[in-house]
């Protein structure tokens, strides 16, 4: 008995599609760049099957957010420093050295949640307060690993380690290929002065 039409790749194909194409244009272009007419585009997506999956821009910009923190932050950055050592402070280390490899790649695009903050200034704005709790979210990874490596203060440590990592991704978009490491020499005197 046909129940009605099940559309051929359903609809959780189209919803991946239309985010797939928003993550790779806001990720290298940023927000204001990047128009509704440029996803439906890329994603080959009827304007009414975008708006029916995400009801407005600021939407598929807050579901870009999630996606950028469970790709960027948590299967790539935490992946790659915990995979590299067991030692927290060597983890805390290891971040600079992920980050060099990433400077040096082709399609180096920079922090989606800092491009994101400095675009949508107002603290008042949904995207500006989901972009800060991502930022938020990584000073909570580096604030486990201050404090598992013994830190006076955890919490003022890992402000000062992301200061640094934020501060590497500027430089390294500036053109600086050598942020990271530069970093990683400034961080080593931070765990020195700890010690």
């Amino acid at each position: 008995m046909l129940t009605g039409s099940a559309p051929p790749e359903g609809a959780a194909g189209a919803r991946e599609r239309i985010l797939s194409s928003a993550y790779e244009l806001f990720s290298r272009d940023g927000l204001r760049a990047v128009g509704i007419e440029a996803i439906i585009s890329e994603s080959g997506v009827a304007r009414m099957t975008l708006y029916r999956h995400f009801p407005s821009k600021e939407a598929l910009v807050l579901a870009f957010l999630e996606r950028r923190e469970l790709r960027w932050t948590r299967e790539w950055l935490q992946a790659q420093v915990e995979a590299a050592t067991d030692d927290p402070e060597e983890r805390l280390l290891a971040i600079f050295d992920v980050f060099d490899g990433w400077f040096r790649r082709d399609d180096f695009e920079g922090c989606a949640f800092v491009k994101v903050v400095q675009e949508v200034a107002d603290p008042a704005d949904p995207v500006n307060r989901a972009s800060n709790l991502h930022l938020e979210h990584i000073r909570d990874f580096l604030r486990g690993l201050t404090t598992a490596a013994g830190a006076r203060d955890p919490d003022d440590l890992a402000r000062k380690w992301h200061i640094l990592m934020k501060g590497s991704i500027v430089s390294a978009g500036e053109g600086d290929r050598e942020a990271a490491m530069r970093a990683q020499a400034v961080a080593r005197l931070l765990l020195a002065a700890e010690r």
